[in-house]
């Protein structure tokens, strides 16, 4: 090889490591800043044997969820059992919760993301009250732009940790239960009130209705019917039957005031199976009735439906808790029930039809 050769080789070797170095800058360049933090559990060491209680603090509003023994309950609903399951679910999100990307963060950002005193900090206590690890939950975060944010599910969250407050985390669950709803922390079974033989409705002002029958595939009968009267059988039936559809939107504490439940209505039930309910509805706060009720009686076996009799039976320690507080219970839920006694008879123009 002459000396020609040589030195061409020599110039295509710089060249070529020189462009190798270039590349691998770029590269180093195009690399996120965040890298290091991809992937990083954000509550470190945190463990559900650990935690006793979780605190859950918004800026009109606070939720308590507290272990006890074997179940949560809420602290602010005089101890009501929180769903056991929504809990634990919540728990292990947030055990494994990791960064999918994290920014520097100023105050005014912090604001702005809901990531200061407007936000959602979560505690998560131990059982001498200290937190052992806190979040604070702010806005939703989407990939792409929606119409409605407020009402969207997101498709993450932007979050901070306390003791690093100049750097903002996206996280890839939206945490929908961050929040102090008692609604979204309850099992939502209500009592039941079902084959219904006797149902009889006492309104405030004196009025009221009673329908009843001898058996389940009996017709309904219309008490103090007038000679031109009679009673829409449909009506009638939904009037029971809505009894058995029941179901919680909410509960409070039984010593809430100003609940309309020292003049309610009072609907008495009585069942086929021998239970009698005794149900106060009070005031309609939103879309929802307050309600408390009594259960009493003993449930009749029945011969040919030995599971319904279980199943009966497995329900009354639930309704037995539900005695110990005021109910909410949706609106549309007690329509059928709560109609005027004009509202059951057949209408004139429907008569002539028949």
């Amino acid at each position: 090889m002459n000396a020609r050769a040589v030195a061409i080789l020599v110039v295509l070797l710089v060249v070529l490591g020189g462009t190798a170095l270039v590349y691998q800058n770029q590269q180093k360049n195009q690399r996120p800043s965040n890298a290091a933090s991809l992937g990083q559990v954000l509550l470190k060491d945190l463990k559900a044997a650990d935690i006793a209680s979780i605190r859950i603090a918004q800026p009109k509003s606070t939720l308590t969820l507290e272990r006890k023994d074997e179940r949560w309950t809420i602290a602010e609903r005089g101890g009501f059992p929180a769903d056991f399951s929504r809990v634990r679910e919540f728990v292990l999100k947030a055990i494994e919760l990791k960064a999918g990307q994290s920014e520097s963060i100023g105050e005014q950002d912090r604001a702005r993301l809901n990531l200061d005193d407007s936000g959602t900090r979560v505690e998560f206590r131990g059982a001498d009250g200290k937190p052992l690890r806190t979040l604070i939950v702010g806005k939703k975060y989407f990939k792409r732009e929606v119409d409605t944010p407020d009402k969207a599910l997101g498709d993450g969250r932007f979050v901070l940790l306390p003791d690093e407050p100049k750097t903002v985390y996206v996280v890839g669950d939206p945490l929908t239960q961050a929040t102090t709803k008692t609604s979204e922390w309850i099992d939502h079974a209500a009592f039941q009130v079902e084959k219904v033989k006797s149902l009889e409705v006492k309104f405030p002002d004196g009025g009221g209705y009673r329908i009843e029958r001898s058996g389940d595939n009996a017709d309904w009968k219309l008490a103090g019917l007038k000679p031109g009267e009679k009673l829409e059988v449909t009506k009638a039936n939904a009037a029971s039957y809505s009894l058995s559809l029941l179901e919680l939107a909410d509960v409070l504490p039984r010593d809430t005031p100003d609940t309309g439940l020292d003049k309610p209505v009072d609907i008495s039930a009585v069942t086929l199976d021998g239970l009698t309910y005794d149900i106060k509805v009070g005031k309609l706060q939103g879309d929802n009735y307050l309600v408390t009720f009594a259960s009493s009686g003993t449930i009749k076996p029945d011969a040919k439906d030995a599971e319904r009799t279980k199943k009966l039976e497995e329900r009354q320690p639930r309704e037995k808790l539900l005695q110990n507080y005021v109910l909410l219970i949706p609106k549309n839920r007690l329509e059928d029930t709560l109609k005027k006694r004009s509202e059951f008879l057949e209408k004139k123009e429907e008569k002539k039809k028949k």
